[in-house]
């Protein structure tokens, strides 16, 4: 009777224990599973450059981010088309003929920029209907690289039509502290806040 209560309470032991090894976390299989989904919401969560990014192991981040890219562009080129649409309407005004040849080169080069920059912002939407949806890592890599242009072209057209309106309607002391200001502005908000937030935010 003893023996066979032994026995019992052996095999429920070794069922016990059983149970216990098959959800046991030291199980391979569970590791593997487990360093999966680690893998996957690392991915998901991490702050990795485009370069780095995986066509198929990230594809779901490299969609979220081109996505938000193009998202940002929507909301950027609107302003960037009026002010190019503005620009070629200014040789037609009456008072055009009377600005000297710096007005002139200053114009031409504001005009341009503007153009160049609307054509930067839209590469990423070329990129995404015509070229390979395969290749997203380095499509991702291209947009970032055009919109970066696209914001220096863009500054350079504001300046250059800021310098050419001063001259005309401020004095020299006021005109220069005009542009001033505004490319303290472009430079402290489009540079040096988003590199400093990225390094505080990092640590």
């Amino acid at each position: 009777m003893e023996a066979s209560t032994h026995r019992a309470g052996v095999s429920r032991h070794d069922r016990r224990g059983n149970g216990r090894s098959a959800a046991d976390p030291a199980d391979p299989a569970a590791e593997r599973a487990a360093e999966e989904r680690d893998a996957a919401q690392a991915r998901r969560d991490d702050d990795r450059p485009a370069s780095e990014l995986d066509d198929e192991l990230d594809r779901e981040e490299l969609h979220d981010r081109y996505y938000g890219l193009l998202q940002e562009l929507r909301v950027l080129l609107p302003g960037v088309q009026i002010l190019v649409a503005f620009l070629f309407t200014v040789p037609f005004a009456s008072g055009f003929d009377q600005l000297d040849a710096a007005g002139r080169d200053l114009y031409g080069i504001a005009l341009i920029s503007g153009l160049l920059a609307v054509v930067a912002f839209t590469t990423p939407t070329a990129f995404h209907r015509v070229g390979s949806r395969r290749s997203r890592s380095l499509r991702l890599q291209w947009g970032i690289r055009t919109t970066r242009a696209g914001l220096v072209l863009l500054a350079v057209s504001l300046v250059s039509a800021l310098i050419v309106v001063a001259r005309v309607v401020l004095d020299a002391p006021l005109a220069i502290a005009a542009v001033t200001i505004v490319v303290a502005a472009l430079l402290g908000l489009w540079v040096a806040l988003p590199v400093l937030g990225t390094r505080r935010s990092r640590r």
